[in-house]
């Protein structure tokens, strides 16, 4: 089933404060990686109770099928952490109120408004799992708007990609006197290699590097004695001036004991501010009094599997401060929500009228 294959409904308005509340209910429903389905279902209700056809699809995505012309797309995990759900001074409090609640609402209502084609998806925090079954499973739309946040004001036109693996390396166990390598020493090594060759010229900004940095490890001597393993595992960020395949050449070339898998690659995404969908958005914010900024970001979104997926025009918007993400205090302004609603139903409904006219 595509979402071209569906009915477009006729938009209809939400009331502010029922955005709001719509908002804070999201928020009080858990959703870590893997446990959506409860949040996934209020979603869709939503959905439903404004006449729009919602359904979850067979990996637990929420999908609104509406006008293709644009589709605003979110996700529904949040990272783990308990933060009590509150709000105070207009400040709305709770685990993935900014990462990406707020961008998952906002696009929700505006989505309603104007009819647009909506997806919320599961799994970004982890593997982009829903993203990536969204584009194995429908037809491309005309334009995107990821929803992360980048502030009320502001677009996000650029991502570093991702390559993610593991080292591992086995040596006889021997004592510790001994000068000779364990496969510890062989992990280390590699690692402190691979670091060397990436090393940041002081003139690049960090979303023009490589960074590399090690998530995960785990070594000692093996259940039987007989000798010592070591498992690294790691991440590299990737700019757009890279492909994802020209750093691993450069990490495997280091390798001198031990292998490595490489079991996530997410190529860079770099957009260009003079598409329809940056244009109409720009005209949005200052329509709603703010001054656009552009922003580039030094981590990894959905944003980058939809335009390997997909050739159109593409940005990233959403309300809140990405400095809040994944943080133990991670809070959204309800009066920067209430204003990006008003930005993506403005830059949507242009969008929209333009494809028609087409």
């Amino acid at each position: 089933m595509t979402d071209a294959d569906q009915l477009q409904e006729q938009p209809v308005s939400v009331d502010p404060a029922d955005a709001r509340e719509f908002l804070i209910e999201l928020v009080s429903i858990p959703s870590p990686s893997g446990e959506e389905a409860e949040c996934a279902s209020y979603l869709a209700s939503f959905f439903e109770a404004y006449g729009r056809d919602a359904w979850i699809d067979d990996i637990g995505n929420v999908r609104a099928p509406g006008d293709d012309g644009v589709l605003l797309t979110s996700h529904i995990d949040t990272v783990p952490g308990d933060i009590p759900v509150r709000v105070e001074d207009d400040q709305l409090w709770g685990r993935g109120s900014v990462d990406a609640k707020g961008s998952l609402a906002a696009m929700a209502v505006a989505a309603v408004t104007t009819g647009a084609s909506f997806a919320g998806v599961i799994g970004e925090e982890v593997d982009s799992s829903g993203a990536h079954h969204l584009v194995d499973r429908r037809e491309r739309p005309d334009a995107i708007v990821n929803g992360e946040p980048s502030g009320w004001d502001s677009i996000t036109l650029g991502y570093r990609g991702l390559l993610g693996g593991a080292y591992v390396s086995t040596s006889e166990s021997g004592h510790s006197s001994r000068p000779t390598e364990n496969a510890i020493e062989h992990a280390m090594g590699w690692w402190s290699r691979v670091e060397s060759v990436f090393e940041a010229d002081q003139w690049d900004s960090v979303f023009e590097q490589v960074t590399t940095k090690p998530v995960g490890f785990t070594g000692g001597p093996a259940e039987d004695g007989l000798s010592v393993e070591a498992t690294l595992d790691v991440q590299l960020r990737v700019p757009p001036d890279m492909t994802v395949e020209a750093v691993k050449e450069l990490a495997d070339g280091e390798l001198q004991e031990g292998t490595v898998t490489w079991w996530d690659e997410v190529p860079p995404v770099m957009a260009s501010p003079r598409t329809p969908v940056a244009r109409a958005f720009r005209g949005a914010i200052r329509q709603a009094g703010g001054d656009p900024r552009l922003l580039r970001k030094t981590g990894t979104s959905d944003m980058n599997v939809f335009a390997a997926a997909w050739d159109v025009p593409i940005v990233t918007y959403g309300p809140g401060d990405s400095g809040m993400d994944h943080a133990p205090d991670e809070h959204l302004d309800l009066t920067a929500f209430d204003r990006s609603i008003a930005v993506l139903e403005t830059a949507t409904e242009r969008l929209l009228e333009a494809d028609r006219d087409d």
